[in-house]
């Protein structure tokens, strides 16, 4: 039911109306229960009047009635002139004939009846009747008749008068108590509801309602306080999260085309210089390098979306930490020794152990030897070092650089967060370095802080990780192949013929017999014709796709024992369970790095 408007858009207005409502409702049945109190009470009185009235002429009258003198007895009658609201009298004989009457002067009565009716009363035509036997020494002598005014409607009128007075004197009276409980006790919701139109139209969230009670209105405003304060909270953790996606996708633009320029020019170089092997062999290491940067930030953002989704997991087993940390060091050093900083590594010669993944170990420390070299000028000093501290091993990296700010130590490991926005962009990063080392390092049971103190008195990254007392093992994740043999019969089967041309043409100028198809059905042929020693598939191909082509080479016999190799874009771990149970024995992820295809054909 839609409610009138002046009640739709005012609290106030429905209150009031509540109130006034609830009070005139309580009145009227107030009201009509006095009104019936009053009618049978007036009802009762009229009835007991005449009752002792006829009590009265019938012991006057009883002498009359017993000698048979209807004029003593007229007499008698007669007294009722003192009673005004009788209108008329009559007796009656034993036997039921009319003796003796009486009316009032001036009343218009209807006639008397022949003979009397059974003792008792009733309301006619605005009158009351009543009919009484007179009993005289235990014998019926005649009977009183009795007829008098009945009129209750002008005592009804005037007592319902009085009520409508007090009717409108109570809702009066209920309008003010009213009015004075709302600015108690609505006021502060209206207050509440007010505040929250103004947020809702200026978006400040640092306004508050006042509280003024400690009841269950205090509650509500304190809690409407708190969800503005919340909201305040949230509105400018997604202006910042706004903030670091726009410096994050500007970033990984200018990330991406930094490689893609000297690739290009390296192209350039090769078309035109031809005939001299040094710039074309400096072309293409150039090119290498700048392929494996673009490839490692392809591998963070897929590693960004493997913690976004949970999907992120460590393979571990007993390791040496000290292994681990020279793992790093390879990986940093060419950065490390380009900015020219002298670099230090402290460990004891007593292995220390723990319980880890190697290669994501080594990628979080390599990660932080990387930002201390990028985050300290030219010439600085960067420290690596490891020690057992209790039950932990604690692993230190220390620079003397850029340093962080107080504020910033705990923020320094949310995703896409960049330090210092007044560096060149050349050295900013995408910002989720140290997002990936904090959730490896959670992930190996163990904890990672930054410290420092202050800009530019440099920072320290420390990492502790529970020490294991287990044997460390070496252990072959590969199907070996046999290392003795001269070349492999390999089978490359991938739709993007590029792709497929250029990692034929190097694995044949290593001595390998290379087949090449670029669909699946193409695919199946080859492998039952040339029975494959290896296989490097792809997923997405047309016609039958790399799954099926798995699973229907390990179902043939000439091809049930081949090495299958799923090569493809997709690297989440739902993309490795659907690859191993398919039937490949190892997946890599486009694009691949030349020297794990050869380790894959050594059986390493």
């Amino acid at each position: 039911m839609r409610l009138p408007a002046f009640l739709a858009h005012s609290l106030r207005n429905k209150v009031m109306v509540m109130a006034l409502a609830t009070t005139l409702v309580a009145l009227l049945l107030s009201a009509l229960g006095l009104v019936i109190y009053d009618l049978r009470a007036y009802e009762r009185q009229a009835t007991s009047d005449l009752e002792a009235q006829a009590d009265v002429l019938a012991r006057a009258s009883a002498p009359a009635l017993s000698f048979g003198d209807p004029r003593t007895a007229e007499k008698d009658l007669s007294v009722m002139r003192a009673r005004p609201q009788v209108l008329a009298a009559a007796l009656y004989t034993p036997d039921g004939k009319l003796f003796a009457t009486y009316v009032k002067k001036g009343a218009e009565v209807p006639a008397f009846p022949p003979a009397p009716a059974t003792d008792g009363h009733r309301v006619a035509e605005g009158e009351l009747v009543l009919f009484r036997t007179v009993i005289e020494n235990g014998d019926k002598i005649g009977t009183v008749h009795l007829r008098a005014v009945y009129q209750p409607w002008d005592r009804l009128r005037d007592y319902l008068t009085i009520l409508f007075a007090v009717m409108l004197a109570s809702l009066a009276l209920a309008a003010l108590v009213t009015n004075w409980m709302q600015r108690a006790a609505i006021g502060p919701i209206l207050e509440v509801a007010t505040l929250a139109h103004r947020v809702r139209e200026t978006r400040d969230y640092s306004l508050r309602a006042q509280k003024t009670t400690e009841d269950e209105i205090g509650a509500l405003v304190d809690a409407f306080n708190e969800m503005l304060a919340e909201a305040g909270r949230r509105a400018e953790a997604l202006r910042l999260a706004d903030e670091r996606k726009d410096e994050f996708l500007a970033t990984l633009a200018h990330e991406l085309r930094n490689p893609l320029a000297p690739i290009r020019n390296a192209l350039e170089i090769i078309r035109l210089a031809r005939d001299d092997p040094e710039k074309t062999a400096r072309a293409r290491e150039m090119m290498q390098r700048q392929l494996a940067q673009m490839v490692r930030l392809v591998d963070d953002l897929l590693d960004v979306s493997r913690i976004t989704t949970g999907k992120l997991a460590v393979r571990k087993a007993p390791l040496e930490v000290q292994s681990v940390l020279r793992d790093a060091i390879e990986i940093a050093r060419p950065f490390l020794e380009m900015r020219r900083h002298r670099f230090d590594f402290v460990a004891p010669a007593e292995p220390i152990i723990v319980e880890g993944d190697r290669t994501r170990l080594a990628q979080v420390f390599s990660n932080l030897l990387n930002n201390a070299a990028k985050y300290t000028d030219p010439g600085g000093q960067v420290l690596l070092s490891v020690a057992p501290e209790g039950d932990e091993a604690v692993i230190r990296v220390r620079d003397n650089g850029l340093g962080l700010a107080r504020e910033s130590l705990d923020s320094i490991f949310e995703m896409f967060m960049q330090v210092d926005r007044t560096l060149d962009r050349s050295q900013a990063g995408l910002g989720v370095g140290l997002t990936l080392a904090k959730r490896l390092v959670e992930l190996h049971d163990g904890t990672i802080e930054a410290k420092s103190d202050g800009p530019g008195r440099g920072s320290e990254f420390v990492v502790r990780l529970p020490l294991a007392y287990a044997r460390v093992t070496d252990r072959d994740p590969s199907i070996p192949l046999r290392p003795d043999a001269p070349g492999r019969r390999i089978l490359l089967a991938d739709d993007n013929v590029d792709f497929a041309t250029s990692l034929g043409e190097l694995l044949s100028a290593r001595g390998h017999n290379v087949r090449i198809a670029h669909d699946g059905a193409e695919a199946l042929r080859e492998a039952e014709q040339f029975h494959p020693e290896v296989a490097f598939v792809d997923i997405g191909m047309p016609k039958v796709h790399g799954y099926e082509v798995a699973r229907r080479m390990r179902a043939a016999p000439g091809t049930a024992r081949t090495l299958l190799v799923a090569v493809t874009g997709w690297g989440q771990e739902n993309d490795r369970r659907r690859a191993r149970e398919a039937g490949f024995d190892r997946h890599l992820v486009k694009p691949v790095d030349p020297q794990e295809i050869e380790a894959i054909l050594e059986g390493r």
